[in-house]
């Protein structure tokens, strides 16, 4: 399995398979069948898979918040 982790010092890569664009959005979202409701799971885009991912969660009923990546205090 290839690891998808940035040099130390850069940015997240956005979540979307195959993309290795730097992160600016955090997907805040949980899936509520398996974690409790503080519990928050996070994905990162870029500006061109933002709303892809933020759609897949959020037919699955997971997507809580979308924060700037520079403002996520994570």
């Amino acid at each position: 399995m290839a690891d998808d982790t940035p040099p130390s010092g850069e940015p997240p890569r956005c979540s979307r398979k195959g993309c290795t664009a730097p992160a600016e959005w955090v997907l805040v979202w949980n899936n509520p069948k398996v974690h409790t409701p503080e519990r928050r799971k996070t994905w990162v885009a870029c500006g061109e898979h933002r709303e892809f991912l933020t759609r897949f969660l959020d037919a699955r009923g997971f997507m809580r918040e979308t924060v700037a990546f520079r403002d996520f205090a994570g």
